[in-house]
């Protein structure tokens, strides 16, 4: 059964940092065709985040957080990073870990198959 588990949401100041990890079981870390980070705020839809694609080792990122975010994997610890820097208040919002086998449209929330539970990221002013 595959599983995504979040970690590492919280409270932070606005201009800080905080770091989320996506740890994965249940298949081999190696064949999702693409992992992705996607927030969600209440009363709004999901929003893409940024992505990692296994096939040419290429990452992807919103507008709003290229520059600041950053994905990164740990193929030992079947785990995929999302490093946030000078966060915003707007930033605010539950991050979810998402994963599919087949690689697709990596905006999109429809291209994946497995998604985590989220964690709550909050950022004061």
């Amino acid at each position: 059964q595959v599983q995504l588990v979040e970690s590492g949401g919280g409270l932070v100041q606005a201009g800080g940092s905080l770091s989320l990890s996506c740890a994965t079981s249940g298949r081999p870390f190696s064949l999702y065709a693409v992992v992705a980070w996607f927030r969600q705020v209440p009363g709004k839809e999901r929003e893409f985040v940024a992505a990692f694609s296994w096939s040419g080792s290429s990452t992807y990122y919103a507008d709003s957080v290229k520059g600041r975010f950053t994905i990164s994997r740990d193929n030992a610890k079947n785990t995929v990073y999302l490093q946030m820097n000078s966060l915003k208040p707007e930033d605010t919002a539950l991050y979810y870990c998402a994963a599919t086998l087949n690689p697709g449209t990596y905006w999109r929330q429809n291209t994946y198959d497995y998604w985590g539970q989220g964690t709550q990221v909050t950022v004061s002013s």
